[in-house]
């Protein structure tokens, strides 16, 4: 993956450049909490899916603390919530950890976990949500800045075999280096990726798919209400329809193991 510079129109604003996929046959989502991939992300899942690229979701926690109901009763109804999202948009490979809801911490323990997914998986790009401390406009929840920096992390200790080397000697597990970490719903995008009608409606989907939480969420827009303004807006800032907007890492290539 090479960085593509953002086009000027005459007298206009940067365009974003489109995220090239030449050489993706694999896409890992790493993200916190059921529902984290549902605010706009899943449309480009969709797309990337309808175009053959195998997109497979990790989540490090149940989402168990989410709601006001006792965490043994919520988090298997959300994994089931997750399950019925992901098939939106036609994601098979699903994986949540137990990690405690509300609490993750961004350890070596985490980073293992994270990284021993990435070389399973084995993908050319890896996602993650935005992590700043300052995110959509009020202060970022502690979960997603820890599973964010860990995200990143642990892209880094999955191409190093020198790190968590327990996963060459146990488990097996060859070192792999991702092209590129995308981060979603940063403000800072460099790159976009177009969708179409089907993926909005698709991610639309995916969202309302996590029925139960979302009605527990006092004042909760209805997923069609604003889910395409989002798509909308990524598409202006990309010339297009619609778009999902990315921060962009490059991360220089695939490691040892290369298939």
């Amino acid at each position: 993956m090479t960085e593509t510079p953002a086009a000027t129109p005459t007298g206009g604003a940067a365009v974003l450049p489109p995220l090239p996929l030449d050489g993706v046959e694999r896409v890992l989502c790493v993200v916190a909490h059921p529902d984290d991939m549902e605010y706009g992300a899943s449309a480009a899942v969709a797309a990337w899916g309808e175009a053959g690229i195998e997109v497979s979701y990790l989540l490090l926690t149940h989402g168990e603390a989410g709601m006001a109901e006792d965490p043994a009763v919520i988090g298997p109804l959300r994994a089931s919530e997750q399950r019925a999202a992901c098939d939106r948009v036609g994601v098979e490979r699903l994986t949540m950890l137990d990690h405690p809801d509300g609490m993750l911490v961004a350890d070596l323990a985490l980073r293992r976990d994270v990284a021993r997914e990435i070389r399973r998986v084995r993908p050319q790009l890896v996602v993650t949500a935005a992590f700043g401390v300052e995110e959509y406009g009020a202060l970022n929840q502690a979960d997603h800045r820890a599973a964010g920096i860990t995200t990143a992390d642990a892209c880094r200790d999955a191409a190093n075999p020198w790190v968590f080397r327990e996963l060459v000697t146990e488990e097996h597990l060859e070192s792999w280096e991702p092209l590129a970490l995308l981060v979603a719903g940063d403000q800072r995008p460099t790159h976009a990726s177009t969708v179409q009608e089907q993926h909005v409606r698709a991610a639309v989907d995916s969202l309302r798919a996590h029925a139960a939480y979302l009605e527990h969420v006092t004042g909760h827009p209805a997923p069609e209400d604003f889910i395409p303004g989002i798509l909308r807006e990524g598409g202006a800032a990309a010339g297009t329809g619609h778009a999902v907007t990315w921060r962009v890492h490059q991360l220089g290539g695939i490691a040892a193991g290369d298939d």
